[in-house]
């Protein structure tokens, strides 16, 4: 049998739309049918991402998934489903050693990215950590700031595909200049360790504010998170998940503030990336 986990992720990061990402410590699990396989594991039909991209790069067989990450709530599921189902095509193709490189994780990157028409959330889920992906690229930055990822997590889903007809499909040059500094601050931030400009860098213009109108509970989740001290907050994805980066040493405080009506998630930065066995 050959088994596959790949980190959920958070994108945007409010400016950042559809470029940066951070890989978490929530996991998806995929693999290549046969006994040995979890108790716990369900096939994969036809539509699975997994099974889409397992198809698309070539795999054969039948496939199962143990998804730990949330459907349709913004942590990735589908692009980390989609990351799975390529290395493990890449795995049955090559053999484990090969899956397990930069290349194939690279390869596996462009097949997820592609199926779901924006790169972020395949490249956090690719290649772990914090990543910026544009123009058919993936790189993953070094990251000096040393927080933990809390993540609130309400009942209702989103549709990324629906959410995106709310846009404006134009900006003003002012918007644009806005959130282009600030994802650019808040790469230098993290890069750098530069904790104090955080909040700057997580704000925007372009997506977030429309999306938030229709979840409002999350923006309180937002302010709430803020307001207890967390570094910055942001709506993960396109919702209606809240993602917040806070100090290890007040994540207590900031969960006791959340909002009830969501589920809470004390992670951390995925440095690991996917890991095939």
């Amino acid at each position: 049998m050959i088994r596959v986990s790949v980190p959920a992720s958070t994108a945007n990061l409010g400016a950042g739309f559809d470029t940066l990402g951070i890989a978490l410590s929530l996991r998806f699990e995929a693999g290549t049918v046969d006994p040995s396989q979890p108790s716990n594991a369900r096939a994969c039909d036809t539509n699975h991402p997994a099974n889409v991209a397992f198809r698309q790069s070539g795999g054969s067989g039948n496939i199962w998934s143990h998804d730990r990450i949330p459907m349709g709530r913004g942590l990735g599921f589908s692009g980390a489903a989609r990351v799975a189902g390529a290395l493990l095509a890449i795995a049955q193709r090559e053999g484990v050693v090969a899956a397990n490189s930069y290349e194939a994780r690279l390869a596996a990157f462009r097949v997820a990215a592609e199926l779901e028409g924006h790169p972020d959330n395949a490249a956090a889920s690719a290649l772990g950590g914090f990543t910026v992906a544009a123009a058919g690229r993936a790189i993953r930055v070094p990251v000096a700031v040393h927080g933990a990822i809390v993540v609130w997590v309400p009942e209702n889903t989103t549709s990324t595909k629906e959410s995106r007809t709310k846009l404006s499909p134009t900006v003003s040059l002012g918007d644009a200049v806005w959130n282009i500094s600030r994802s650019s601050l808040l790469v230098a931030a993290l890069a750098t360790g530069d904790v104090a400009a955080l909040h700057d860098a997580t704000q925007d213009r372009l997506h977030q504010d429309v999306r938030l109108a229709m979840v409002p509970e999350t923006k309180r989740a937002i302010r709430a998170a803020m307001d207890s001290g967390a570094w910055a907050a942001w709506l993960s994805g396109s919702g209606p998940t809240m993602a917040c980066m806070v100090d290890p040493l007040r994540v207590d405080q900031v969960v006791a503030a959340l909002p009830r009506s969501g589920q809470v998630h004390r992670l951390q930065i995925d440095a690991s990336g996917p890991s095939v066995s």
